[in-house]
């Protein structure tokens, strides 16, 4: 899978994308990302990408030519163009598992007050990570990519891991223990020592339950609660 990531600094992903899943999926071939600088492609000679807002306001908008020249640079037959913007849609597990199925994602890193609205002809969809304004784009674009890999044929050392995480069937994952049994007076719970899978499967669906129930209610609103202990 190939990822162009186009924003004013590149230099912000690198850390990110050398470290734990990202880096070693990078490592192996699995995923190839590449950093561009939109001021790269500035007609003028002081690289100047953005200007004052028509018709007034505070901030600063990018200039749609630079930001155009950048996507068309990498656009191919099978690209998807995302432009992460708090007005998208919302990234869920779903939109991640969607995201993970294309060849080629070009992520576009909103900065300043945003971009010239002319240049987002070339976007195919806007996605954000929440209801809130960050400086910029490039760490919900971060996010994207650590949210959607995972989805990646070989990225996770259980190609069926990714699937029973929170949200994959609609609620909170279960509790999780390991060693040792007992830690500062806790035991773990009983049923996770019996080796009987059917009740460990009952019981960790009831704690998920229970958990999404109390932290997000809105999760499980259609859901038949089967609450026992």
């Amino acid at each position: 899978m190939k990822i162009d990531i186009l924003s004013l600094f590149p230099d912000y992903f690198k850390g990110p994308f050398d470290e734990s899943i990202i880096g070693q999926a990078r490592k192996k071939g699995l995923i190839e990302i590449n950093l561009i600088d939109i001021r790269s492609f500035a007609d003028n000679r002081y690289r100047k990408v953005d200007d004052r807002p028509y018709g007034g306001g505070p901030g600063m908008v990018l200039m749609p030519q630079p930001v155009t020249q950048a996507i068309r640079s990498v656009r191919a037959t099978h690209t998807h163009v995302v432009y992460l913007s708090p007005q998208g849609t919302l990234l869920n597990a779903a939109k991640s598992r969607q995201l993970a199925s294309y060849e080629h994602l070009v992520l576009l890193c909103g900065h300043y007050e945003g971009i010239d609205e002319r240049a987002l002809k070339e976007v195919d969809e806007e996605i954000s990570i929440g209801d809130y304004v960050l400086t910029n784009g490039c760490l919900p674009a971060i996010v994207l990519v650590d949210a959607m890999i995972r989805f990646v044929p070989g990225v996770l050392g259980h190609d069926s891991a990714a699937n029973e995480d929170s949200f994959e069937t609609g609620i909170f994952d279960c509790p999780h223990y390991t060693r040792p049994e007992v830690f500062e007076g806790t035991a773990v719970p009983e049923v996770l020592l019996s080796g009987n899978h059917k009740k460990i499967e009952e019981w960790r669906h009831r704690q998920a339950l229970k958990k999404t129930q109390r932290v997000r209610p809105d999760l499980i609103k259609n859901q038949e609660l089967e609450l026992g202990e």
